[in-house]
């Protein structure tokens, strides 16, 4: 049984947004090109209880099947420079391209590698951008993550330790890691709060393309909540000053609701594991800390999702010939749950759906949809 909760903290402020900063490194990187903006149909938009229904579609980015390689990629890119500057590497020449001035700075700090921990496609994202810069990488997963995840982080060249625990345990041995190795988290802890940040200003990139490609500000966009690395980027990237602000719905699985237990109590506090949602990205017992306070500020509201639930949407996507992964079908879940009880979500509404990724776990996908995924769906795997 979904649970919704009205943002008793929403106070919108026109955040000051950015310099385009990250847009400009994502088209420097080989292979970039913005995500499709795809209108489902008058009849998918009227079965969901909506006026239209739109989906910004990350299944694919730089031939990863998900949209993690965004914030991945900034934060590879920041981190690097900061710890350049703190190393008193003054000298390399920081002008021109982007990425260019990316591998010119990696130079004096070899050797040196990428560590992070993930439900799968963060780590897959961290160890691409490891194999691109030729760096060593180590990627922690959780107990009980499925063999094709861990395949696909390995076969970008990574190593792969399985932690006995959840993934909140496995970002605690990964952030144990010495001062060799980088640690690209997206989420945060007490002392390790810019790397985050920067993973989620990376995902902006997302928000730059939506509002290229959208004719006017939708009613309501629906965002799938794992840390908040991601809910803390649309925060920011949606106008809060236009007369009628677009309505935020926040989801989450049933059992690892951790922004929405945060937001109620007005701090991070932990969803006791195990987090065993077929929305494994989504498996998350803590919020990040530097995630939280911009969600609470701008969010209007949050649901949570059951398995059921999604495993429903996941099968209407693909009978529209939208083939996705289970954490790309929860907003149509998190949507469905709510429509008729929240009247910003009526059957005039325009409503943005993002789904952020393709088909990662195949078996999964077969036994729910009774079919083999389209092979579009699964980019990089």
């Amino acid at each position: 049984m979904s649970r919704y909760l009205a943002n008793p903290r929403r106070r919108p402020t026109q955040a000051a947004g950015d310099d385009g900063a990250n847009l400009r490194f994502h088209r420097s990187l080989p292979g970039y090109s913005a995500s499709p903006l795809v209108d489902l149909g008058e009849a998918a938009a009227r079965a969901a209880g909506v006026g239209r229904l739109l989906v910004k579609d990350e299944r694919e980015r730089f031939g990863l099947p998900a949209f993690k390689m965004l914030g991945a990629s900034w934060a590879v890119h920041r981190a690097v420079l900061d710890r350049l500057e703190r190393t008193g590497g003054a000298d390399v020449d920081l002008d021109g391209e982007p990425f260019d001035v990316l591998r010119r700075a990696l130079q004096p700090l070899r050797p040196m590698g990428l560590t992070a921990a993930t439900d799968g496609n963060h780590g897959r994202a961290v160890a691409r951008m490891a194999a691109i810069l030729d760096l060593p990488c180590h990627i922690y997963v959780p107990a009980g993550t499925v063999d094709a995840r861990i395949s696909a982080i390995e076969g970008e060249g990574a190593t792969v330790t399985v932690v006995d625990g959840t993934y909140d345990d496995a970002i605690r041995v990964s952030a144990g890691c010495g001062d060799e190795w980088l640690v690209i988290s997206d989420t945060s802890w007490p002392g390790y709060t810019d790397i985050p940040r920067w993973v989620g200003d990376g995902y902006a990139t997302i928000l730059h393309e939506l509002h290229e490609q959208l004719d006017s500000v939708p009613d309501a966009v629906v965002v799938p909540l794992g840390v908040g690395a991601f809910g803390a980027a649309v925060a920011a990237g949606l106008p809060a000053d236009v007369g009628e602000p677009p309505f935020i719905l926040g989801v989450e699985p049933d059992d690892a609701a951790c922004v929405q237990a945060a937001v109620a109590a007005g701090r991070v506090v932990e969803v006791p594991g195990p987090h065993r949602s077929i929305m494994a990205g989504l498996n998350c017992g803590l919020a990040s800390q530097t995630a939280l306070p911009a969600i609470m500020d701008r969010f209007d509201g949050f649901t949570t999702v059951s398995d059921e639930a999604c495993a429903t949407a996941l099968r209407t996507l693909a009978d529209l010939g939208f083939d996705c992964g289970e954490c790309g079908a929860a907003t149509l879940a998190g949507l469905t749950s709510v429509v008729g009880h929240v009247p910003e979500l009526g059957q005039d509404a325009t409503v943005v759906l993002l789904c952020t990724e393709g088909v990662t776990d195949p078996v999964s996908f077969r036994a729910i949809v009774g079919r083999e995924p389209h092979e579009a769906a699964l980019a990089g795997s």
